[in-house]
């Protein structure tokens, strides 16, 4: 089953462009300890929520 796209007026090819230059930082952060260390103090405030 395809996944419905919200009503936006930005063309697909925007989207995927701006994906492309944010992807590399986005990984860079979760790949750096200062990441690392604010994604497990999300996932344990989140284990604690539920």
């Amino acid at each position: 089953m395809a996944k419905k796209q919200p009503d936006t007026n930005i063309p697909q090819y925007e989207i995927g462009n701006l994906a492309q230059c944010l992807l590399p930082e986005i990984q860079k952060f979760f790949e750096s300890t200062e990441g690392k260390k604010e994604f497990e103090e999300w996932k344990a405030q989140r284990a604690k929520e539920t």
